[in-house]
């Protein structure tokens, strides 16, 4: 018998199941001296949560709590920006003032114009139009880059 794991249908997948998660809201911290949960029980979990599957699946080499910190890890491991929408792919959006903050965001594509990300107001990954939809002809939020890494075109991407 032969089995070969479909790693790309997991990826996909893992992603997809994620929606709702608090696994990633949290992470502890020693901030000047104190313990701190730098995640802000999930109102900062973007990058988290990102980091957290593609560490999983080995496509970035640790698990970073900012964007800035998983880009710089996402380039050195191979990922690269494209042009067109892939299922998979990962997507970097403006900035964009939020609840008082000027954040970035990041989260992945999974194809059918959505995304999955980490909803700073419910603190946990949804899905949702993968530019937040549509407002006056315009996208309600920018994606600024769209990453691609070349072990997603194998599906087994041993």
């Amino acid at each position: 018998m032969t089995v070969n794991i479909l790693q790309f249908d997991n990826y996909i997948y893992s992603i997809k199941k994620s929606i709702g998660s608090t696994l990633f809201q949290t992470v502890w911290a020693e901030v000047d001296g104190e313990k701190k949960d730098i995640l802000n029980n999930g109102q900062y979990s973007c990058a988290i949560f990102l980091s957290s599957i593609l560490l999983w699946f080995g496509l970035i080499k640790d698990r970073h709590a900012t964007t800035a910190g998983l880009l710089k890890d996402m380039e050195k491991s191979g990922w690269y920006k494209i042009d067109e929408l892939k299922p998979g792919c990962i997507l970097y959006w403006e900035f964009m003032f939020k609840n008082g903050e000027n954040n970035d965001h990041i989260g992945f594509y999974i194809g059918g114009e959505k995304a999955i990300s980490n909803e700073r107001d419910v603190s946990t990954p949804i899905e949702h139009h993968y530019t937040y939809g549509v407002k006056g002809g315009k996208p309600v939020r920018k994606i600024e880059a769209i990453y691609w890494h070349p072990r997603l075109d194998n599906k087994y991407f041993h």
